[in-house]
């Protein structure tokens, strides 16, 4: 019996061994805080999370900047079209032929329409330079005008919303 019981106690140890084993390494493994791994994760996807909202933001702001000169390069483009259109109404009016100055007229008023509406106007040419949307190609004497106030508009001048796109060419007063 002695050979049987050294037996058995042989295959008891070899059983216990595997979860000694198993209990050594357990203990010799580094324990892992899952909360804080968690917490860390997290904090990573917020920021993460952070930074591509303030990407997103960022093109939608460029997106709408480059719209907006779309429209300026457009209107700069045009702006030759319509002082050629204003060139044929002058010579138009000074031919007396009334059908084809009243066809570029209605022209020009749809053109400048359409301008409008997408934040284009012309530039106010009253009575007193700004150097700021005028330039002053000369200076006249006009004995019925002010100094420094504008005699003639040789061209037109345009701006989008607020942004000048091309000065009025103007004459200015000079009585000295």
């Amino acid at each position: 019996m002695n050979e049987e019981q050294a037996e058995l106690q042989d295959q008891m140890s070899a059983e216990i061994a595997p979860e000694e084993q198993v209990q050594e390494a357990q203990e010799q493994e580094p324990q892992i805080d899952y909360q804080a791994k968690f917490k860390e994760i997290q904090d990573l996807y917020l920021r993460t999370h952070a930074d591509f909202e303030n990407v997103k933001k960022r093109l939608e702001k460029d997106k709408a900047v480059a719209l907006e000169y779309a429209y300026e390069k457009i209107a700069s483009d045009l702006l030759p079209v319509i002082d050629t259109l204003h060139a044929a109404l002058e010579s138009a009016r000074k031919e007396e032929n009334k059908a084809i100055s009243d066809g570029l007229e209605l022209t020009l008023q749809k053109m400048h329409e359409v301008l409008s509406k997408h934040g284009i106007e012309c530039v106010e040419c009253g009575t007193d330079f700004d150097p700021h949307l005028h330039n002053a190609i000369m200076h006249v004497q006009a004995e019925h005008k002010e100094e420094g106030q504008i005699v003639e508009v040789f061209q037109k001048g345009y701006k989008y919303k607020e942004r000048l796109l091309r000065p009025a060419m103007v004459s200015i007063a000079k009585n000295s």
